[in-house]
């Protein structure tokens, strides 16, 4: 008997894992409404996201036995509301929303960790930092894609300036997740401050690490711990790592501590990732975020090293079977995603082939390479990038130890034909 799974933004690339996950010969998948539709830069429509997303259900000529996603807002939120009225399981949208809003969240965790920065509400009719919250800070909306109107600030003038920023262009994730909201009876003071808020916490340094875990509502488990690097000098990424390089008397810890936040948020039925920064030097942990979905960056990490990819846990949880995610049997003992970034505007002139890509991947076995920019495309016009930097392509790389996986990567990028003509950037 056919299963019919519905994907929130289904892409090409996600699809190829998630046909890799043992036991679905008998699994249908389909996306449901498009990655583009979904992952934009332009205002979020949710309304119309949930009736386009019901009419394409409801004239489906079959069974609706899951729907599942694995991006960000409003694909996170969508996920739940989209079950609740097909009778399917998933996590409530209460404990969803409950993470996605940074300063609930925030209080939230407060009740049983320590291991959070200081945080504060930032008055956006004013231009003071809350009290109690030192510079240098981050000043972020309460929800908001990736690192989008979020700013690093040192002083009152950088502060005032963000606040600014950020006034103006909250209401773009800030309206549709205030329509979300809308969904629940919050407590008064989240009530109060609703979607369109922002949130001071101060900056945090060390190790960059992401906690993969689950709930099935019975337990709780953290399978892998991935180590996010920077460039140097920088905060852009130059790759994701998997398994984490900490100590692992530090990755008990980290899994310890997200499993308290997640069973006292009572998020279940669904994988979560969960973002932390480690300091060596003091030996201290601070929460930065938490997610309500697996992280769908890290699925080839799991399967060049686990052997599946970790799409295996949010599908098999919202069929109602266990995750079962099998541990160090894929082929290498490391995998990273590495980000070939451009730190200068331009534009794009030619990028590989997919024949090249082809050739390429054929002679380096292990290593898979997406291009991320277009010919033709100015990369400042890109969404979703951060400040600083543009990514050209993310290149997937498995190796036995990290000489062999940096030297794979390079070898790739020696043969990744882009060109990139230079803009005077002056006039901007």
């Amino acid at each position: 008997m056919t299963r019919n799974i519905f994907v929130l933004g289904l892409d090409e690339g996600n699809l190829d894992q998630l046909r890799n996950i043992p036991g679905t010969d008998d699994c249908v998948f389909h996306g449901l409404l498009s990655e583009e539709e979904l992952v934009s830069g332009e205002q979020v429509a949710l309304g119309e996201l949930l009736d386009k997303a019901e009419r394409q259900l409801a004239d489906f000529d079959g069974t609706v036995d899951a729907i599942i996603g694995y991006w960000d807002f409003p694909t996170s939120s969508m996920v739940p509301i989209l079950c609740r009225r097909h009778g399917l399981r998933s996590a409530s949208l209460d404990a969803v929303v409950t993470c996605e809003h940074k300063y609930w969240s925030r209080l939230r965790q407060q009740e049983v960790i320590d291991e959070y920065p200081r945080f504060g509400l930032v008055n956006l009719a004013d231009a003071e930092p809350p009290d109690g919250v030192r510079y240098p800070m981050w000043i972020k909306p309460v929800k908001a894609y990736s690192s989008e109107l979020a700013f690093h600030v040192h002083d009152a003038d950088e502060f005032a300036a963000a606040v600014a920023e950020a006034r103006e262009g909250i209401d773009r994730i800030g309206k549709p997740f205030q329509q979300v909201m809308d969904f629940l009876d919050p407590p008064d003071e989240i009530a109060a401050i609703g979607g369109q808020a922002c949130i001071a916490e101060e900056a945090v340094t060390g190790s960059q690490v992401t906690v993969e875990g689950y709930s099935t509502g019975e337990y709780t488990h953290v399978y892998g711990v991935i180590d996010s690097h920077t460039y140097p000098d920088s905060s852009s990424f130059l790759r994701y790592q998997y398994p984490s390089s900490l100590p692992a008397s530090v990755q008990r810890r980290l899994a310890d501590i997200s499993i308290q936040v997640i069973d006292h948020i009572g998020l279940t039925d669904v994988a979560f990732n969960i973002e932390y920064f480690w300091d060596a030097d003091s030996d201290t942990i601070r929460l930065l975020e938490i997610n309500p979905r697996h992280s769908q960056s890290h699925a080839r990490l799991f399967t060049e090293v686990d052997g599946v990819p970790n799409h295996q846990c949010t599908l098999r949880l919202a069929l109602g079977e266990d995750p079962d995610l099998p541990h160090r049997q894929g082929p290498h003992r490391l995998a990273a995603k590495w980000f070939l970034r451009r730190f200068a505007d331009g534009v794009v002139r030619r990028v590989p082939t997919e024949q090249e890509i082809a050739d390429l991947e054929a002679r380096h076995p292990g290593c898979h390479v997406e291009v991320g920019v277009e010919e033709g495309e100015r990369l400042s016009a890109k969404n979703g990038e951060d400040s600083y930097s543009y990514v050209l392509a993310m290149v997937h790389v498995g190796a036995d130890d990290e000489r062999e996986l940096t030297e794979r990567y390079e070898r790739c990028v020696e043969e990744l034909p882009f060109e990139i003509e230079d803009v005077d950037t002056s006039g901007r």
